[in-house]
């Protein structure tokens, strides 16, 4: 059942960060002229990249939301929910009439099913994470972890290689008109997979453990993960704001920054962010299987500290415009922010009881998101503008970020090992 759990958690959670990559990177491309087409260049190319960071913005209202919910009626029906929603409106997205063809409404319900996908989202990512790590055995939860951390940079390898298959399969015309609606269509196949496998998997054994309980019916698993767990939340939370700061400064601003300030061609730039992202998985299996070896923190205290270093130097090897220079920094630099994010979701789930392990979770990985993630390159783009094109402004940011991250490591306690099914005996009392 541990094994069949973290294949529903792994396939599914692939599977909704892909419709969400693959969106991010139609919205740079194909979306702008085909939603936006009365707007300039620009202001389109900016409407369609806001389309996307409404997806960021509405992952902590999903967040909150399938949290409280999810320590509510159970961790397995509220997978089955958001992986239903999130490949619902991908197909919808498929099928979407363009502005020539129904006017101010395509943009309109654009953003409706944009809202929509970072909603599922933000509930699947929590969701799967505890599915997976509560059906583990208490030895393995690192390496499951491990596991539920590459789902990102997989995604990443695949969305890329389905639009340069798609993108040099077929004219520009023809990729334009139809080609970018193939893949939103085929996640249809991949939710019925999803659905099918997951009901395969039964509820798990903390949460079973839980609804013997009487703290489960009578607390209000939010209420109570903010008032009894508010500094583990802000904590864990503070932690996450450096590796997520720094995961989209890789994949999303390096991006714009390596063909825009550097003028390296935009092929070269997708394989280097592509062979990153190879590094990025190997890195959250390493990250997970060394956390379960010598422990969470010590685990995450090397990441931390080695990306921390090799912010001094990132943006001076991108400076050299060499491929293989420049793909090494890239790898190290993305591979180590993964290495961290491998232990995340063992670090969170431990790290909170069973009866609002959801809800904080959740409110911690999202909140850092918001904070830091989705901001990173629309602030890194100004500070870039504001020192003249010289990146060390975004360099200081995020060492700074960093350097928090690394302090809220080192002051948190280890969890490893820990009772993944004890109950908040304050959440007793306080409804008495």
């Amino acid at each position: 059942m541990a094994t069949r759990a973290v294949t529903a958690a792994t396939i599914g959670t692939a599977l909704e960060w892909f419709d969400f990559t693959l969106y991010g990177t139609v919205a740079a491309t194909v979306l702008p002229k085909l939603f936006f087409p009365s707007m300039d260049p620009t202001s389109a190319l900016l409407a369609s990249l806001a389309t996307f960071g409404v997806g960021l913005a509405a992952r902590p209202l999903g967040a909150i939301i399938c949290g409280h919910l999810g320590d509510k009626l159970g961790r397995r029906n509220l997978m089955l929910g958001t992986v239903s929603i999130m490949g619902l409106a991908s197909v919808l997205m498929g099928l979407l009439p363009t502005y020539d063809q129904i006017g101010v409404w395509a943009p309109i319900l654009l953003v409706i099913l944009r809202i929509v996908q970072g909603f599922a989202l933000g509930g699947e990512s929590t969701g799967a994470q505890l599915m997976a790590l509560e059906h583990a055995h208490p030895g393995k939860r690192g390496k499951y972890s491990g596991l539920l951390g590459l789902c990102s940079p997989l995604s990443q390898i695949l969305a890329n290689a389905v639009l340069l298959l798609l993108s040099s399969s077929l004219s520009p015309e023809s990729f334009d008109r139809f080609g970018w609606r193939i893949p939103f269509l085929l996640s249809f196949v991949l939710v019925v997979v999803g659905v099918y496998i997951r009901l395969k998997v039964e509820e798990t054994p903390a949460f079973v453990e839980l609804k013997k309980n009487k703290v489960a019916q009578v607390g209000n698993p939010l209420r109570d993960a903010v008032q009894l767990h508010w500094r583990t939340i802000l904590r864990l939370m503070f932690f996450f704001c450096g590796p997520a700061a720094i995961f989209y400064l890789i994949v999303v601003f390096s991006l714009s920054y390596i063909t825009k300030n550097l003028e390296v061609p935009k092929q070269t730039a997708f394989l280097l962010l592509m062979g990153a992202n190879v590094c990025a998985i190997v890195g959250a299996l390493a990250g997970g299987l060394l956390s379960d070896r010598i422990g969470r923190k010590k685990a995450l205290a090397i990441g931390s500290t080695a990306t921390l270093l090799i912010l001094f130097v990132y943006f001076g090897i991108l400076g050299t415009r060499s491929f293989w220079p420049m793909l090494g920094i890239m790898g190290l630099f993305l591979g180590f922010t993964q290495f961290q994010s491998g232990i995340q979701p063992v670090w969170f789930a431990e790290a909170f009881p069973t009866n609002v392990r959801y809800s904080g979770s959740a409110l911690a990985y999202t909140g850092a998101n918001l904070l830091t993630g989705g901001p990173m390159p629309l602030v890194a783009v100004y500070l870039v503008s504001a020192f003249n094109g010289s990146p060390w402004g975004v360099v200081a940011l995020c060492v700074a970020l960093n350097a928090v991250s690394l302090i809220m490591i080192l002051t948190g306690p280890e969890t490893r090992g820990i009772d993944m099914n004890r109950v908040d005996p304050a959440a007793r009392v306080s409804h008495h």
